[in-house]
């Protein structure tokens, strides 16, 4: 992958440590932070393409750490929590984070499901290193002025087109 940045946020220094080595194998570039305090000043600091976070931490706990998160930023967080209970899923999913993983977890998994939100993240989503325009062999699309041309051609865009854009 090209040089991505996650944040890894848990009180064991273990897990830390454990997921670093597994993500710089995959050409990931990690910073650590032990809890949700820590987290928020990294992310004032660097740029953060992903954040791992975990819920039960002392200072600022995941959930909470989430939300502050959320209200500026929104990049992809993938919670990584020994709570296993739907109740505590749905509620991190709720809060905002993009995926919920349990522990202990399968390293492998965690990396595949880190590859995939950054896949998303740096294509779809709000990356400010986004291209402005999507070249998709001769289609092009024009995120910003919201045209669409396929060969150099401009196509017609209906007002039902532009909401789909627009949601």
């Amino acid at each position: 992958m090209d040089n991505y940045y996650v944040l890894v946020v848990d009180d064991e220094k273990e897990i830390r440590d454990a997921i670093e080595i597994y993500l710089k194998n995959e050409g990931i570039t990690v910073l650590k932070a032990k809890d949700g305090i820590e987290a928020l000043e990294i992310l004032n600091e660097h740029q953060v393409h992903l954040i791992i976070l975990d819920v039960m931490m002392p200072k600022l706990d995941g959930i909470s750490a989430t939300y502050k998160i959320r209200e500026k930023k929104n990049i992809p967080i993938i919670i990584l929590s020994a709570k296993t209970e739907d109740t505590d899923k749905i509620l991190g999913l709720q809060v905002g984070a993009d995926d919920y993983v349990t522990k202990p977890f399968n390293p492998m998994e965690l990396v595949a499901r880190v590859k995939s939100q950054l896949r998303r993240y740096v294509t779809f989503g709000t990356f400010e290193g986004v291209k402005k325009v999507i070249d998709l062999n001769g289609l092009m699309l024009d995120k910003e002025a919201k045209e669409v041309t396929v060969n150099g051609e401009p196509v017609k865009m209906t007002r039902s087109n532009i909401k789909l854009w627009n949601s």
